[in-house]
């Protein structure tokens, strides 16, 4: 009997939530990656399925209403080019015989050919290639058997230039998004590598997102005795990731301990505005897009709010603050409102 297949509750940009079926084709695998419960040698009861039987689960439980999109991964049996054949099969049979339209993210395998990597961006709604680490000595400890810049670099670098020669060719047609996922805590790699490799995916390889997938211990791995990581950890390196992606910090911008990882004691955008706007607060009727969303408490909507605001008349009261969507006592330590502070005690937690 075959192991049943886990529903994963995705959270959506706008909000709420979506069923996904997450599964993998095979929970057999040739890699030895030291952390993971599917590693080669690890004694536990195996399961697979044909691309053809995968298919028509997912397509029975889309019909039953349990889920609304797929997530199909997969262990590596014969290489990562024969396993990403193995998923790309499963999803042409989704697209042609059961003609399903909805949501699909796609795994592509290490060392996967570029083909593959287009055919998977013409079937998916999201393609990933886990880096697993920031680099090649980090990956080296973590997975020995990898290859970051031969096999999954190279993956994603292809990925993201047949993304755009795919809406280069077809600009009103929506490309897949393209993400990846690095281990946190279980290769004594840093924060500032971390971030220093996030940043270059941002910037270099247009990713969509990072995951930060904070290090548990699996019981029957050389890892098992590693003590898990700080569940706040991965929480600063989302909040520092995407104040990269959306708002225009650098790695330099950054506060780390001498570890080299970010403080766990408060969120890196506050600490930035601690250091730098408690004496020298921003004009907020004067301040440029970019300097409005490094004021606490005010993102890239919330700034493009003022922006049209002051198009018309200055912003003269909290009232109209408040109006604005501004928490008023957040930003209050590090902003001026027609010269003068505002009112308000700064909320630190």
């Amino acid at each position: 009997m075959r192991e049943a297949p886990a529903i994963f509750w995705a959270k959506r940009s706008g909000g709420g939530r979506t069923p996904l079926l997450k599964t993998l084709l095979t929970s057999a695998c040739e890699k030895n990656c030291l952390y993971c419960p599917f590693r080669a040698g690890r004694d536990f009861r195996r399961a697979t399925l044909q691309p053809v039987e995968m298919a028509q689960i997912f397509s029975q439980m889309t019909t039953a209403g349990l889920v609304q999109g797929l997530f199909l991964s997969s262990g590596m049996v014969g290489g990562g080019i024969r396993t990403q054949d193995k998923i790309l099969d499963t999803a042409e049979i989704l697209r042609t015989k059961y003609q399903y339209a909805g949501y699909i993210h796609l795994k592509l395998m290490p060392g996967a050919e570029k083909d593959q990597i287009l055919r998977a961006l013409q079937l998916a709604t999201r393609v990933s290639v886990n880096l697993e680490a920031p680099n090649q000595e980090r990956l080296k400890y973590l997975a020995p058997r990898k290859k970051f810049h031969e096999e999954l670099w190279q993956v994603l670098q292809w990925a993201n230039e047949l993304r755009q020669s795919l809406q280069n060719a077809h600009q009103n047609v929506q490309i897949p998004s393209l993400v990846t996922q690095l281990v946190v805590g279980a290769a004594n790699e840093t924060d500032v590598e971390i971030l220093q490799t996030s940043a270059d995916l941002f910037t270099r390889l247009k990713l969509s997102r990072i995951y930060y997938s904070r290090f548990s211990p699996i019981p029957d791995t050389p890892l098992e005795n590693l003590p898990p990581a700080d569940p706040l950890r991965p929480l600063r390196l989302y909040q520092a990731s995407f104040l990269i992606r959306d708002y225009g910090f650098k790695t330099d911008d950054f506060f780390f301990t001498s570890s080299g990882n970010l403080p766990l004691d408060q969120d890196p955008k506050t600490l930035w505005a601690q250091a730098h706007l408690l004496h020298s607060p921003i004009e907020l009727n004067k301040a440029d897009f970019s300097l409005l969303v490094r004021i606490p408490g005010i993102g890239p909507k919330t700034a493009r709010r003022i922006l049209q605001f002051r198009r018309n008349s200055k912003i003269k009261s909290e009232s109209e603050l408040r109006h604005l969507g501004i928490p008023v006592n957040r930003v209050s330590p590090y902003i001026l409102l027609n010269g003068k502070k505002i009112p308000g005690q700064p909320s630190f937690w």
